[in-house]
């Protein structure tokens, strides 16, 4: 008889430990979740963007110091190149997007690293063909190394329980925001 009630306290403790914060993750709302990755204004966020998606960052180059490093009417610009792992909307899946950020606005965000699984959203280029993120770092989600669920660091509050966030829950999120909209 003792045995059997340490063997199911053993699985309760299981239970709780292993099996609950996940259900817990499950069972947050979209809307919850957008909010706890994204912050208080994750509908403007995701109405603003032109561009959102799921990617890895192939190239990243420094701002340049020079003029050398420049698109139309000699804006200095940042180029980098992202491969789409998930588009969630105004890119296709699998594209590899290169884009132009006006150098004064890169220090206003998180800098990018090549090989960096990150969930962006973009503005819609503009007349000069260039782009950032919306809202500085707000518009940069980390990923965590499969790029399939949000880095630990990148939500904004924390709950005891609470286990992994996908994209696909975010996404599920933005593309709901996204559709009120309109």
């Amino acid at each position: 008889m003792r045995a059997s009630g340490r063997g199911l306290a053993v699985a309760l403790v299981c239970l709780l430990n292993g099996c609950l914060p996940n259900f817990a993750a499950a069972q947050l709302s979209d809307q919850v979740v957008g909010e706890r990755v994204l912050g208080s204004q994750w509908k403007q966020l995701s109405r603003r963007a032109g561009m959102i998606f799921a990617g890895t960052v192939l190239t990243s180059t420094p701002p340049a110091t020079t003029m050398d490093r420049v698109v139309p009417a000699a804006v200095p610009a940042v180029q980098l190149s992202f491969r789409v792992d998930r588009a969630i909307a105004g890119v296709k899946r699998g594209q590899v997007l290169t884009i132009h950020e006006w150098t004064g606005a890169w220090s206003m965000h998180r800098p990018m690293s090549r090989g960096q699984h990150m969930l962006i959203f973009l503005y819609p280029p503009s007349r000069l063909g260039l782009t950032s993120p919306v809202g500085g770092s707000l518009g940069q989600v980390a990923l965590d190394a499969s790029g399939n669920n949000v880095a630990k660091e990148a939500q904004k509050w924390s709950a005891p329980g609470i286990g992994t966030i996908s994209v696909i829950q975010l996404e599920r999120a933005i593309r709901s925001a996204r559709s009120e909209q309109e």
